[in-house]
């Protein structure tokens, strides 16, 4: 388990192909790897991943498969790209984010930037489903960090865009700074959020029966969906 606090930077310092996978070799601020074991679980941008080797104190490879690679945004990592790193939590640890598996759902698109006085605004763009697990004010991790939602909005096919606010400490031990418009971001969402939402919605399916099409083509006449009625149940 990972808190999505993200306790440092790493460097990309080499890539090795190999049948199935793919090696990264990771170099570590000072400190991070400090009793760090083969076999230990690292976030990297918020993909838990395993150390396969350990190079001294300051640098280890990790291998991941093509999977991942196809489902996450490590593919596109090379040699000196900075990724987020959080090594997975100790019992009794304080969560000073919120409980992450590392397990990546999606990812989001980078649609827009903006940068107030002392803050850094990023709206992220999300394909359908996935925007019935987002609400403002919820939690949400992207790139391993745990963030707050602070406006959300979905659209009638299960898509939309959320913001989030980075003050500049963020921005200092995270890789945010280096991402322009455009770029993919992984994105976790917040487990109990899921649970309740899928469970609220089940619910709905088995009391509709043999009316939900009925029902479901009704709501298309106005613009609307299933999960439409279901979302004010899940925020109250």
């Amino acid at each position: 388990m990972f808190t999505g606090i993200v306790q440092g930077l790493a460097t990309v310092t080499a890539l090795t192909e190999k049948p199935g996978l793919r090696r990264f070799t990771l170099g570590f601020p000072p400190g991070f790897a400090q009793g760090m074991m083969v076999g230990a679980s690292v976030a990297v941008d918020g993909v838990c991943l395993t150390v396969t080797t350990l190079h001294g104190s300051d640098s280890a490879d990790f291998d991941v498969m093509l999977q991942s690679l196809s489902l996450t945004t490590l593919a596109a990592l090379h040699p000196g790209s900075r990724v987020n790193v959080e090594r997975a939590a100790r019992d009794g640890a304080e969560i000073g984010g919120h409980p992450l598996s590392g397990h990546v759902d999606f990812r989001a698109t980078l649609a827009e930037i903006r940068r107030p006085e002392n803050n850094h605004v990023m709206r992220l763009a999300v394909p359908s489903p996935w925007m019935r697990y987002i609400f403002a004010k919820g939690y949400i991790a992207v790139d391993g960090a745990s963030l707050t939602v602070a406006e959300a909005q979905r659209e009638r096919d299960g898509s939309g865009w959320f913001e989030v606010w980075l003050i500049p400490e963020t921005m200092r031990v995270t890789a945010f700074a280096d991402k322009a418009v455009g770029a993919l971001l992984n994105i976790e969402i917040e487990r109990q959020t899921q649970v309740f939402v899928d469970t609220v919605r089940d619910a709905i399916d088995a009391r509709l029966g043999a009316l939900q099409p009925l029902i479901e083509a009704l709501l298309r006449e106005r613009g609307l969906t299933l999960d439409d009625v279901a979302r004010p149940l899940i925020i109250r």
